[in-house]
């Protein structure tokens, strides 16, 4: 166990782990130092300088990537003197830098963008025709787009591809000030978390050729979600819009950090999932296929739930604790059979040691937590026994539609599927990042979401639903 000792930030004392990285203690206490090479997943580098602080005692300012905490340490990242400092290796910086701020697709989260506002460099002293050119709109591969004019060679990404996914794609090209990132011949970057780059870099260089000029940033709103790709339940931010005259659009997911869960990263498959949102929405309840309001088919459910024996409710795995509990208690009133049964969701190619696990739905943990079987012996004898089969946004009936022949089928689904042109009541409701809930991922961990975009959503949620028909059941009638 390391030694806490302390240390002075500021004219304020903090407590710290002795030999532990200043910059660490720095970022960790939201003490603003700017730095383009150094990331916490990554290490030190210490390759752009524009870390320095002052320490008392020492002679010349040090970076705070490469100085480890020491008993006693008396730093200053604010002065005149640091300040300076820093503002000269910045102007080294935007020698060769291009002015494309306004169609830059990174403005509004630019750390270059950011430190060049707050050093004050309004006027340039270099010639802007003396610059160094470099090549713009290089495609690297896996959507990600480079533009090397604006590089500031942190080699964040080249480190990324270097020590963690381990697949070496990028390096740098050249020397001295014609130096640029770039992928070896023949090999692109093609290895399941490249996107992650984009993420990494500082500046505008590496861009997402997916979100690539589709929004500004600063028009974008965001809450924290989890990706439901997989049971890793990895942490994400979710950007969305609600333009005018339009509905509310998920245009990214970016890995949220969560060191117990995700690290840093997040792969690209659950990036680019928040596409599936949008596409092929369910949006309109059906009565025996003809379309209906949402509020006739909850009675007509009500209805069949009420007189009907032998029923059989299947739940998918990517539904909230929350709503399990609420179907759990109404399957107990009606003395209704609960599967949670699901093979489909299992993929073993998509797997990896890292990241990506082959259980790819979000909370199937909860299930054991809650007492819901999922064995495949209790829903084939249920199956048999059912007359009427409510399901919940499962997809296992995809393919073996037959088993619904002769069966009352009631669905409730976010998008369109062919279970539902074979149900009898059929209606929609919100999707996973519609609404609030926990989740408990593969290790364990609960993990609680709240939805921004639940408020204005016109799909109600399974559990709005699930109470209504409580209530018409305790009341005992519509």
């Amino acid at each position: 166990m390391s030694q806490t000792v302390s240390i002075t930030i500021n004219g304020i004392q903090f407590q710290a782990a002795k030999g532990s990285l200043l910059i660490d203690k720095l970022i960790d206490e939201n003490i603003h130092i700017p730095h383009f090479c150094y990331h916490q997943a990554l290490g030190k580098d210490g390759n752009c300088r524009m870390c320095m602080v002052e320490i008392e005692g020492q002679k010349r300012p040090q970076i705070a990537c490469d100085t480890p905490i020491k008993d006693g340490m008396i730093v200053r990242t604010k002065g005149e003197k640091i300040e300076k400092v820093r503002r000269d290796i910045l102007e080294l910086e935007l020698i060769n830098h291009p002015i494309d701020c306004p169609t830059c697709d990174q403005a509004g989260e630019c750390k270059l963008q950011d430190y060049y506002m707050e050093s004050g460099f309004y006027t340039s002293r270099v010639n802007v025709d003396d610059k160094n050119e470099a090549r713009k709109r290089v495609d690297l591969g896996s959507n990600v787009m480079l533009d090397q004019e604006r590089c500031v060679l942190c080699l964040r990404c080249v480190r990324f591809c270097k020590d963690i996914t381990k697949t070496g794609e990028l390096g740098v090209i050249d020397r001295t000030d014609h130096s640029v990132i770039g992928t070896f011949p023949g090999r692109p970057l093609s290895n399941p978390y490249a996107m992650n780059v984009v993420d990494l870099c500082p500046v505008g260089a590496l861009t997402s050729k997916d979100f690539r000029f589709k929004q500004r940033v600063w028009f974008l709103q965001s809450f924290e979600a989890i990706c439901n790709g997989c049971s890793k339940g990895c942490n994400i931010n979710v950007d969305h819009r609600k333009e005018k005259y339009k509905d509310d659009m998920i245009y990214r997911f970016r890995p949220r950090t969560n060191k117990t869960v995700n690290g840093w990263f997040m792969c690209d498959e659950g990036r680019l999932s928040y596409k599936n949102e949008s596409e092929n929405r369910f949006e309109t309840a059906l009565l025996e296929k003809n379309e209906t309001t949402i509020s006739n088919a909850t009675i007509n459910i009500f209805k069949e739930l009420s007189s009907s024996q032998n029923i059989l409710m299947l739940l998918s795995p990517n539904l909230s604790y929350e709503e399990m509990i609420n179907i759990k208690v109404l399957a107990g009133k009606l003395n209704i059979k609960l599967s949670g049964y699901s093979p489909n969701t299992y993929d073993e190619n998509f797997a990896d040691d890292w990241l990506k696990k082959a259980d790819k739905t979000a909370n199937r943990a909860s299930f054991k937590e809650l007492g819901i079987d999922e064995s495949k012996e209790f829903f084939e004898n249920a199956l048999n026994e059912a007359k009427t089969i409510f399901i919940l946004e499962n997809s296992y009936f995809e393919e073996n539609l037959k088993l619904l022949e002769n069966k009352k089928v009631i669905s409730l689904f976010s998008h369109h599927c062919l279970t539902i042109g074979n149900s009898n009541i059929a209606i929609p409701v919100a999707s996973f990042y519609e609404k609030s809930g926990s989740y408990i991922n593969c290790d364990g961990v609960r993990q609680k979401v709240v939805s921004k975009m639940e408020r204005d959503n016109p799909m109600p949620t399974i559990t709005s639903l699930l109470e209504d028909i409580k209530s018409m059941i305790e009341k005992g009638t519509i």
